[in-house]
């Protein structure tokens, strides 16, 4: 049986992942943010601290957060909260657990990207930058952790319905969207987690330093 440590895993993609997980054996350990908030560098570290003898087999750096500002009106404020949840906070996990996995010679690491680490549009500008840093975070720690059995990857979803999408675009916007998708529709959370069981697996043994995509195939066109 195999210990997951996700984040976010309360709601959204998160969850889907966790009960796709749970499903299939193993043990999800899903920190609330009571117990590790990940804007709080100084939470984050003291749930390493506390967490010091857990053997993680599979991490997933699944939170993250989406502000949206245009060039201009980017605060510093803004872009060090979303640099600190999207990739330092990730980061501080994987220094953290991945010695374990090294240890074990086993283990995953999956953090959840997005298409927009690839690609941009408008008032992305710190969410794509960060994006774009995870997918590179990915790749490197690909590299250094796969003599020692560990698989690192990044899942880069399109548009999902999750409450997110609706709060960050409107109905209308939705509508196109969906009409711009060559599937014609958002993809649905559970879809995204059973591409992430895949990646996590023991199925898996020679994908890694990949950033996976799974848009319904938006970047096609």
């Amino acid at each position: 049986m195999r210990t997951v440590l996700i984040t976010g895993g309360a709601r959204g993609i998160g969850a889907a992942i966790a009960a796709e997980l749970t499903a299939r054996g193993c043990t999800i350990v899903a920190p609330s943010r009571a117990e590790m908030e990940l804007a709080d560098p100084q939470s984050v570290d003291r749930y390493i601290a506390d967490n010091a003898n857990l053997a993680v087999d599979i991490l997933i750096n699944n939170a993250g957060i989406n502000f949206l500002k245009a060039l201009a009106e980017l605060d510093a404020a803004t872009w060090s909260s979303m640099m600190q949840v999207n990739v330092t906070a990730p980061l501080r996990l994987i220094q953290a657990f991945a010695p374990g996995m090294q240890q074990r010679k086993w283990g995953r690491i999956l953090n959840v990207s997005s298409i927009f680490g690839i690609v941009t549009k408008e008032r992305r500008m710190a969410y794509s930058m960060t994006k774009a840093a995870i997918n590179g975070m990915t790749r490197t720690a690909a590299v250094e952790l796969g003599p020692d059995g560990v698989l690192v990857n990044s899942l880069c979803p399109g548009y999902v319905e999750t409450a997110l999408t609706r709060q960050n675009n409107s109905p209308a916007d939705i509508a196109a969207i969906e009409e711009s998708i060559p599937l014609r529709r958002l993809a649905q959370p559970q879809e995204l987690a059973r591409a992430v069981a895949f990646l996590c697996s023991e199925e898996n043994t020679y994908l890694t330093g990949q950033s996976v995509v799974v848009d319904g195939g938006f970047l096609c066109k």
